[in-house]
């Protein structure tokens, strides 16, 4: 098992990883519209600009860890207002790129920082070299 932690992405903003590879298997932690410069700023724009920096942030923990998108096998979507769905699915869309992983979409009271969105992944990991 390696445990994931690139600049690229938002560092943890608890005790936890970016990510963690098993077995050919990268999981994410679930992504926010945090910035990737350090600052622990939320994207406060709506969600569509927080979910386009949710996708950033997922595909450099993917890269990270030797996977991408194109890879992933099943998303988890957190929804702060389900209204959103529309907006969040033709995003999601857009960035799978005719990739269609597996997919839940939940609808919470709140997420960390009062994010808007949050999305998890399971990948698989082209070179597994753990």
């Amino acid at each position: 098992m390696k445990f994931i932690q690139t600049p690229k992405a938002p560092s943890a903003i608890g005790p936890y990883s970016q990510a963690a590879v098993v077995n050919g298997m990268v999981y994410t932690s679930g992504q926010i519209a945090l910035l990737a410069d350090g600052s622990d700023v939320l994207l406060k724009e709506d969600v569509t600009q927080q979910t386009k920096q949710v996708m950033k942030n997922l595909e450099a923990v993917l890269e990270a860890s030797g996977s991408s998108l194109s890879d992933v096998v099943k998303c988890t979507i957190f929804l702060a207002d389900m209204n959103d769905f529309a907006i969040v699915n033709t995003l999601y869309e857009e960035a799978f790129a005719g990739h269609k992983p597996v997919r839940s979409t939940v609808a919470v009271k709140t997420l960390p920082k009062s994010a808007l969105v949050e999305i998890d992944a399971m990948a698989r990991v082209k070179e597994y070299t753990f």
